[in-house]
């Protein structure tokens, strides 16, 4: 049998932003249920923070994804798991209180795992692991050590993955913990990678500037083969533009496609501006077609770049730059400690529009 996988698809993301919303929906309506409709897939496993914000939801948002997601699912009768991840539940402590099992009220084919426990499919045995807390650690413990499940799909936070491309993740559970499977598939980081028999699956689409140039999509496993799949977004929500009008005509900037950075993020680079006119041309084509957001980078703090990937990795590298500010100072306090908090607040500001 072939199951989808989806994770982290925070719903009422960048502060319930519309706009997007909209960009989400692209991927449900031409990728995710097209691919579904025409391979007949009838199960799907959602491996956590189905939703954004802990706190509360919001009528938009929830409306939102039940029309988006829910809802299509539903229509199609489709069996549907939903593992609680961190971002599912009000407190920090326990899972008691969480999102999904209000939603779920009205979706009879829908299952809330908020306890591990182990479901069969077509005769594989999967442990389904929530987002692990004070409250259910020594019952996740238990089954962590007792299960006999071959695979374990949960929302772990592993040590030494990176939960962004580039941004590894300095705390949580030892991979070890998890050897026993021969096959481990998490949600939680938003970068797709694995090491080992860990897979970490990545968000469906972009949803911060960590996100760019990170190929997102879903997946599709086979519980007979075991064998996973890659469906990529080909949609994308972040554009980065370098700008150099040394040999820019009036004639490119006519030709210029302007309308595909409308509705999306947009960060202007500037390489070289010789021509203000040129430049208030090329801005202002920018700006009419409507961008979600609009940032002009003028300046590279006089670095001799040789090329774009090195003004990406020197002006944006953000966590570098404070790695390296906590590794030039002299401190009595723990380094590391120093180090995991600024990588906690920088995650937890990329959350915010």
């Amino acid at each position: 049998m072939k199951i989808a996988l989806v994770t982290d698809l925070h719903f009422g993301a960048r502060n319930d932003n519309q706009k997007v919303a909209e960009f989400q929906k692209k991927f449900y309506d031409d990728v995710f249920f097209p691919y579904l409709d025409e391979h007949n897939i009838k199960r799907v496993i959602d491996l956590g923070d189905t939703f954004d914000r802990r706190k509360f939801i919001s009528y938009t948002s929830l409306r939102a994804a039940k029309d988006m997601f829910f809802d299509p699912l539903r229509l199609r009768e489709i069996e549907t798991d939903i593992i609680v991840g961190n971002h599912d539940v009000v407190y920090k402590n326990t899972l008691e209180l969480n999102s999904i099992k209000l939603l779920l009220e009205d979706y009879p084919l829908f299952y809330e795992h908020t306890d591990p426990s182990v479901i069969d499919i077509d005769g594989l045995d999967i442990l389904m692991m929530p987002w692990i807390c004070k409250d259910n650690f020594d019952k996740c413990w238990d089954m962590i050590k007792t299960s006999t499940a071959q695979v374990c799909m949960g929302h772990l936070e592993l040590n030494g993955f990176q939960m962004y491309k580039g941004m590894p993740n300095y705390e949580g559970w030892d991979a070890e913990e998890f050897g026993k499977f021969d096959q481990v598939f998490s949600g939680h980081y938003h970068h797709r990678s694995t090491t080992g028999n860990v897979t970490y699956l990545g968000t469906a689409y972009e949803m911060t500037w960590s996100c760019f140039e990170d190929q997102k999509g879903f997946h599709i496993y086979d519980t007979s083969t075991r064998e996973l799949e890659f469906i990529p977004n080909p949609h994308r929500l972040f554009y980065k533009v370098f700008y150099e009008d040394v040999d820019m005509s009036y004639d490119y900037i006519d030709g210029y496609d302007f309308e595909e950075l409308a509705d999306k993020y947009v960060k202007v680079v500037i390489k070289n501006k010789t021509n203000p006119i040129i430049y208030d041309m090329f801005i202002n084509g920018i700006e009419n077609v409507g961008p979600i957001n609009l940032q002009v980078v003028e300046d590279h703090l006089n670095l001799d770049l040789e090329d774009d990937g090195d003004i990406i990795d020197e002006a944006e590298d953000t966590l570098t730059i404070l790695d390296s500010v906590i590794e030039s100072l002299d401190l009595k306090s723990d380094k590391p400690e120093l180090r995991k908090l600024m990588h906690n607040l920088y995650n937890e500001a990329l959350t915010v529009e």
